[in-house]
């Protein structure tokens, strides 16, 4: 139920392409252009913190306010070193230390950024990995100077503070683009909201924001009456794709000089030929109870670096025992509680192009990672 230590290291030493200190990276320029925009527009400094990976579990979950049956605590979501650590989920989790410790004096007033990888449980395909970059962005002040600047207010009703703060952002990542607010609670903050970007004809999800919660300063003995704030956490990944106009998450990462030089600066991305797909769909037994995120999680555990080849690993179809040709069921040999998946695995490495056999072998590796049948069917 915990993180071997392998894992834990294989986790910890994931390249962080928001830290300079890691290497170079547009993901580095692009943050820095949203801090910038905020702290000109608002005339205040910023403090920057890199927070460890490892974090408690209340920090992570108890102390923003998650309830203790909140379904992101599951283990099929969330990776646990030990029953009380864990790989921070979000970057908001570095928030509760911060506030506790906040030296009022050094910045009375101060936009606090938190950036770095978080790590979950995910599917693969070209939008998502299991470790993506994220940001908090919290501007925390004296109650008094921001009530005068109408920002204290944003949790009775007023919401031009927080619009302004969402122009600023939006505008930093993608210059000219429509945007629009949409309600989303966060037990951290009042108010809360998601912000969508219209992109190529439709909404897409940018960041969530929302005024500081009063509880989350109380806690950490910081008075709502003389403290208060707004907070905006967003995707790295997605916002670098979307400014980049890039499709495919891997490109962030790729070896392949053709791309990687393309990904230290803002500009737009120019595509390089893209190798032929290779698609193999599976018919494997799983627990009725496996949701996508586990199978994404198993195959790049198993796979490991060669996990980079797959473009997508997506469940088409779940069939119960009932349903299945009595010879099916036989064949399978599927006990109480499993059913059989129909999985499609496409394959496209990004810089060459595997042979048949390559791409049988990676196939079976796929297969063999997530089959829990008795009956193996491997074709390599």
């Amino acid at each position: 139920m915990h993180l071997s230590p392998a894992q834990l290291s294989a986790a910890l030493s994931l390249r962080d392409l928001s830290d300079p200190a890691d290497g170079p990276h547009a993901m580095q320029a692009l943050l820095a252009e949203v801090v910038q925009s905020l702290c000109s527009g608002w005339v205040i400094p910023a403090a920057w913190h890199r927070t460890p990976a490892l974090v408690s579990v209340e920090d992570n979950y108890d102390r923003l306010g998650f309830s203790a049956d909140d379904v992101t605590r599951d283990r099929r979501y969330s990776r646990y070193a030990s029953d009380t650590v864990m790989l921070r989920s979000h970057t908001s989790a570095g928030i509760p230390p911060l506030l506790r410790g906040l030296d009022t004096d050094r910045w009375p007033d101060a936009l606090h950024v938190l950036p770095g990888l978080a790590y979950r449980r995910d599917g693969i395909d070209r939008t998502h990995v299991g470790e993506p970059h994220q940001v908090d962005l919290w501007r925390i002040g004296p109650r008094a100077k921001l009530d005068a600047a109408g920002l204290g207010t944003a949790d009775r009703g007023s919401d031009g503070s927080m619009d302004a703060m969402v122009a600023s952002v939006v505008n930093a990542v993608l210059p000219g683009a429509r945007w629009r607010t949409v309600a989303s609670a966060h037990p951290y903050t009042q108010g809360g909201r998601q912000v969508d970007v219209w992109v190529d004809g439709s909404w897409l999800e940018l960041a969530e924001c929302g005024p500081v919660a009063p509880r989350l300063l109380a806690q950490a003995g910081l008075s709502p009456n003389a403290y208060g704030g707004l907070a905006l956490g967003m995707g790295l990944d997605r916002a670098l794709m979307l400014r980049k106009g890039i499709d495919d998450i891997r490109l962030l990462r790729s070896s392949d000089e053709r791309i990687s030089s393309q990904m230290l600066d803002l500009t737009r991305y120019r595509p390089v030929s893209h190798q032929p797909a290779v698609t193999r769909d599976l018919s494997v037994v799983i627990d009725a109870s496996t949701i996508d995120e586990a199978i994404g999680d198993a195959v790049r555990e198993a796979l490991g670096e060669r996990s980079g080849d797959l473009e997508s690993v997506a469940i088409l179809a779940r069939t119960e025992a009932s349903d299945l040709p009595a010879a099916a069921v036989e064949r399978l040999r599927l006990r109480v509680g499993q059913v059989n998946a129909l999985v499609r695995v496409v394959i496209r490495p990004l810089e060459r192009t595997l042979t048949s056999v390559e791409a049988n072998a990676l196939r079976d590796d796929v297969y063999l990672a997530i089959h829990a049948g008795p009956v193996k069917e491997l074709i390599a």
